[in-house]
């Protein structure tokens, strides 16, 4: 089915085509024309297949735009999915200036919020808890709405939001349109839509469209104690640029993020129990290709939406096995080619064997890398980078000089071919070693974090937004990625990222702040 074929507006028609969208995807095909007909839905859907389009495209062209109060609201359960959903649905509202989007989250000053709210607003994209904040407050009113939409309910639910839901439910109006979109089907997902929906159409996307088909699957028999081992030779033999590791644990995840950084890889975690300061900071790392491993839990993960993950890694075999289309589906997007590891142990392996059934799908079994497979892959690539080399560079000088060193010495040529590999290997090795320092030491700061001491504070009267403002200035690093700052009298401690601590302190040597010449260092050296 052609977009061109649904009945919207030609104002979203020419959104819809900006963002590239020309074919719609199987769960968009059933759910659009549905929601526009009015029907209730329960769409079983995963992040990747267009779901936001397949809600936000009829609720916009449901939108009167000259009532300017709410008419739609979509829950989502976390802030990064909110803040996405938000932006999917200003793109395909493009051309359409007369509707107003407002996303409503923790941790964004709800005053500004409130004058949003005021100055007139018909979609409200947020979480359960910070719309419950809304209500309270009396600040939003849900008499004129006509839709709900539950975006991810499942992990909604699991996240403990069942209890808002239902009261926000309970708040709109009995004859609004109440569409449900979620990975899992568990009861009490359909216990909600027997209660809050009248004759839901249960939209499913067919198991084989679940699948991502251009992904290579892979499972490695490994024991828990190897893990991080294994982990970290896979790592060094593919060298995804980006990759995902998925842990079934908070623990697991800080225990992994640390392990790994200490072998020297730019690796972050992310879980439920981060601040949303610590969140964001990780996730926009993760973007910008400054932390290549991402660890996370299934919830933690819902949101993220980077499409050059070359690999997923199941350090732990979910037990759903729909978690691990979802975790899968993570990789091999616009077209590539994508590779998933899982690990696994003893019973395992029947869950394995259900995944595969659910799946309709081959795990392949490949045995545990060994050293030596380690470094013959670094060889084999040092020997693709001097093909390279020998193809488009002049050598002329190089081979004059080891002319002159093989007529000089008893050598052959092979014997300094072997001496320069083996000096380059070694190097690289060294290198690694040394990336696994922390050149910082422990300056109390949280994980992934540098405390910096800087010699200026309230009684000169300083502010933290002075702080904030010399070192976003200075560095060029975003505000929003600087941590906690504390001011006392006479000095300053402020949490930069680990990988822009040396910028930050580079940038600050000649900085001054409030006309007043600074000393910034490392908080462990004071």
């Amino acid at each position: 089915m052609k977009f061109d074929e649904l009945e919207v507006s030609s104002k979203i028609m020419r959104g819809i085509k900006d963002m590239g969208f020309e074919e719609a995807s199987p769960i968009q095909e059933r759910a659009i024309p549905a929601i526009l007909a009015g029907k209730d839905i329960v769409g079983q859907a995963q992040t990747g297949t267009g779901k936001t389009a397949a809600f936000a495209i009829p609720v916009l062209e449901k939108i009167d735009t000259t009532v300017k109060k709410p008419q739609a609201i979509i829950l989502c359960p976390t802030r990064e999915l909110a803040i996405q959903v938000a932006e999917e649905v200003r793109k395909i509202s493009k051309y359409t200036h007369e509707i107003k989007i407002l996303p409503v989250y923790g941790g964004q000053d709800i005053q500004k919020q409130i004058r949003s709210l005021k100055a007139g607003v018909q979609i409200i994209i947020g979480t359960p808890g910070r719309v419950m904040d809304h209500m309270r407050r009396k600040t939003v009113k849900f008499g004129t709405i006509h839709t709900v939409v539950l975006d991810e309910a499942d992990e909604m639910l699991n996240m403990g939001f069942r209890e808002d839901i239902e009261t926000i439910l309970k708040e709109t109006p009995e004859d609004r349109q109440t569409v449900l979109f979620s990975a899992t089907m568990p009861q009490p997902i359909m216990d909600i839509a027997k209660t809050y929906q009248k004759d839901a159409e249960i939209i499913r996307v067919v198991k084989k469209e679940l699948t991502v088909e251009n992904i290579e699957q892979y499972y490695l028999e490994v024991r828990p104690g190897n893990k991080e081992e294994v982990l970290s030779r896979l790592i060094d033999i593919y060298n995804p640029k980006l990759s995902v590791v998925f842990c079934n644990t908070k623990k697991k995840v800080d225990e992994l993020a640390t392990t790994l950084q200490g072998r020297g890889y730019f690796a972050e975690g992310l879980h439920g129990d981060l601040k949303q300061q610590q969140r964001d900071r990780v996730m926009e790392s993760f973007r910008k290709g400054k932390t290549e491993i991402l660890i996370a839990t299934d919830v933690a993960a819902r949101g993220i939406d980077v499409d050059d993950i070359d690999i997923v890694f199941n350090y732990d075999l979910p037990q759903d096995e729909e978690y691990y289309v979802h975790r899968i589906g993570r990789t091999g997007r616009a077209g590539k080619t994508g590779l998933a590891f899982s690990f696994i142990r003893g019973k395992e392996v029947y869950k394995l064997k259900d995944i595969q059934r659910y799946c309709k799908t081959k795990i392949k079994a490949i045995p545990v890398p060994s050293i030596n497979d380690v470094t013959q892959t670094r060889v084999d690539n040092l020997f693709k980078e001097i093909d390279q080399i020998i193809e488009d560079e002049d050598l002329s000088k190089m081979i004059s000089a080891l002319e002159k060193k093989i007529n000089d010495e008893d050598y052959t040529a092979m014997d300094v071919a072997a001496a320069f590999l083996k000096i380059y290997l070694n190097t690289k090795e060294d290198t690694t070693a040394q990336g696994s320092n922390n050149d910082f030491g422990d300056t109390g700061a949280e994980a992934g974090m540098v405390r910096l001491f800087i010699n200026i504070g309230k009684k000169q009267r300083c502010t933290p937004g002075n702080i904030l403002g010399a070192i976003a200035g200075e560095s060029g690093i975003q505000g929003n990625l600087v941590g906690s700052i504390d001011m006392f009298d006479n000095y300053t401690f402020v949490e930069v990222p680990k990988d822009e601590a040396s910028n930050v302190l580079l940038a600050m040597k000649n900085a001054k702040i409030k006309g007043k010449s600074i000393h910034i260092e490392p908080a462990n050296q004071k």
